[in-house]
């Protein structure tokens, strides 16, 4: 019987998205022994399955990785998706970082005095483990009723690519949500569009985009780590980042939202008042949880999905840290910009674990 290779080194990084490779950046620096195992066949993370026409929220000047600056896109102040895969694959190059793709982790276990990743190509030994695989494998669909029912097509954001798959339909976008609003305005001209949120939404003003958020997420955990009041955080200035197709949709009168409806039914929408409207598709645009299954075996999980971490680090598993995926892993930690610096404060926390261990 053929027993799959084991191989060993102080670091395996699950995940070579922005986080991993942030991670790999800093580890680098440090001189640390280290693999980034990811399980996607090209660089560019979730990047790669993105919808045609998004943006980031941010110039390029704020949406780098450490180390090297993105370089501005001809004829564009917020970048595509393209543009970031290109910056990712060159970033990755750039460092030389060791990325194995690709590779599949299912899971990681405690052996001893490691940690055991066993993946779809053999096995891994290490000193420590960075999980950094984020949230978009692992999209979140609401309970409502008579989903089950609905005879049109259902997609998530995660689905979604272009309006010219919809071109002349009736869609139901529902989230209040940077995709939602992304996603409502890319299909404002082409369809018979109903936008649907949990409350009004909530435009920031036109001149903040992702370094004010940044800004604001750090200012909320510096607050909260020194004892005083909540700030808000982002969520004190809105939810939507108004993107120049956002923009120009709502300025348009394309994007008015409608209340939630209560249920769906064989046909499309109900609302509470009985109001009814036949559809064609509804794309949910409601969200991720933290892509974790690989962690199951270490029995970590606390409320919602999420590990319970300080820092970085797993309270759970010392020789565990989580990168990426949300302000509980660090401020703006699921963005390009606000990924490097818990990333330099795990690999500093790492090097310092890995040099008192011998």
């Amino acid at each position: 019987m053929h027993r799959p290779e084991t191989r060993a080194c102080d670091v395996v990084v699950i995940g070579g998205g922005q986080a991993g490779l942030a991670a790999g950046y800093h580890l680098r620096r440090l001189g640390v022994d280290f693999v980034i195992l990811d399980a996607q066949s090209a660089p560019g993370g979730a990047w790669q399955h993105t919808w045609e026409s998004l943006r980031l929220f941010s110039p390029a000047a704020y949406s780098s990785l450490p180390g090297r600056p993105m370089p501005l896109q001809a004829g564009e102040t917020y970048p595509d998706a393209r543009h970031v895969i290109g910056y990712l694959t060159g970033y990755e190059q750039r460092y030389e970082l060791p990325v194995h793709r690709p590779v599949r982790v299912l899971g990681v276990h405690r052996d001893g005095t490691y940690l055991r990743v066993e993946t779809d190509s053999g096995i891994w030994r290490a000193r420590t483990v960075v999980s950094a695989t984020g949230t978009w494998w692992r999209p979140f669909l609401p309970t409502v009723v008579g989903r089950s029912d609905f005879r049109g097509r259902q997609l998530h954001t995660v689905d979604y690519r272009s309006p010219r798959d919809f071109a002349g339909q009736r869609v139901v976008v529902v989230g209040g949500g940077n995709s939602g609003a992304q996603i409502a305005a890319d299909l404002a001209r082409d369809t018979e569009l109903t936008w649907v949120t949990q409350r009004p939404p909530r435009f920031l003003a036109d001149d903040i985009d992702g370094r004010a958020l940044f800004d604001a997420a750090t200012a909320r955990r510096r607050a909260l780590d020194e004892g005083r009041t909540d700030t808000g955080g982002v969520a004190s200035l809105g939810d939507i980042v108004a993107v120049p197709p956002v923009r120009e949709a709502r300025d348009a009168g394309l994007l008015k939202a409608s209340p939630m409806f209560v249920r769906l039914d064989r046909d499309g929408a109900v609302w509470a008042d009985g109001t009814r409207a036949s559809m064609d598709a509804v794309i949910w645009c409601t969200g991720f949880r933290p892509a974790l299954s690989h962690l199951a075996p270490l029995g970590l999980r606390g409320r919602r999905g999420h590990i319970p971490t300080t820092g970085t680090r797993a309270l759970g598993e010392s020789r565990l840290h989580l990168l990426g995926y949300g302000d509980w892993t660090g401020p703006a930690s699921a963005t390009l910009i606000g990924v490097g610096r818990p990333a330099r404060d795990a690999a500093r926390e790492i090097a310092e674990l890995l040099k008192d261990a011998g």
